[in-house]
């Protein structure tokens, strides 16, 4: 069955309209998340052109979702609340190089990011044409991420921080309390939590300060937050946690 583009956005609507605030979910344990200065960071997934802006490459089937939680601004006020009461802020990365093409087996979204030139990058030596393009900062986080204090970790090339060095970031640092938010959240927000959790962290996901896909039959947000409250010690959003912040 063919779904229209405006039955599409109405069923969007209504899904969002109604998905309950899962951190508060009957009958789970909600642990919560001390946070304390100095040992407490705040970790975005890729806060990048191609998820977060109507000229991304995957804005048809993450832009309602991002509008409905209003994401992008969400993570720019984490990231100014971070500067601000100076909470290290860690990002981490989606790159694909040309030799990243050359994979010889892939997942279905692997495949999708893959045909679309999703988060390309001439080189890992070189920024040629990378300012501006989907693999960029959005240019409101630019501040933020590029004062020189900012911790960009090598990227992640699947969906998890197995690939990359965050948690060895974090290690160095001695952070062992991660505020997590930024995209996708069924893929690599949620890949993140997971990996961070296995490895002992403890974790508060900022529930409107990320964003699923969203397909007739697919609601990767509504999956995720069900996720979220059964695997993290924490989900608030972000007035909540910029209140816990700012109480340091």
């Amino acid at each position: 069955m063919k779904l229209t583009l405006s039955a599409l956005s109405l069923s969007v609507g209504i899904i969002m309209a109604t998905i309950p605030l899962v951190s508060q979910a009957a009958g789970l344990p909600d642990p919560g998340l001390e946070v304390t200065r100095g040992n407490t960071a705040i970790v975005i997934t890729d806060p990048q052109v191609d998820f977060l802006s109507p000229k991304g490459v995957s804005w048809g089937v993450v832009g309602k979702s991002v509008q409905a939680n209003n994401t992008v601004e969400n993570l720019e006020t984490l990231m100014k609340t971070a500067k601000e009461k100076d909470v290290p802020l860690f990002i981490s990365p989606h790159y694909y190089y040309p030799h990243d093409h050359e994979w010889e087996h892939e997942g279905s979204l692997e495949v999708l990011m893959h045909s679309i030139k999703m988060f390309d990058r001439k080189s890992p030596l070189s920024l040629d044409g990378f300012d501006n393009s989907g693999a960029d900062w959005m240019e409101q986080y630019k501040p933020y991420i590029n004062d020189g204090k900012t911790v960009v970790t090598s990227p992640h090339k699947m969906y998890g921080p197995d690939s990359n060095d965050l948690v060895l970031q974090l290690r160095k640092r001695g952070i062992d309390k991660v505020i997590l938010a930024g995209m996708s959240s069924n893929l690599c927000t949620e890949s993140h939590l997971r990996e961070l959790m296995e490895q002992g962290f403890e974790v508060q996901v900022v529930s409107d300060a990320t964003a699923g896909a969203i397909l007739p039959g697919l609601n990767g947000y509504e999956s995720s937050m069900v996720n979220f409250r059964m695997i993290a010690n924490s989900v608030r959003d972000t007035k909540q946690t910029v209140k816990q912040l700012k109480a340091l």
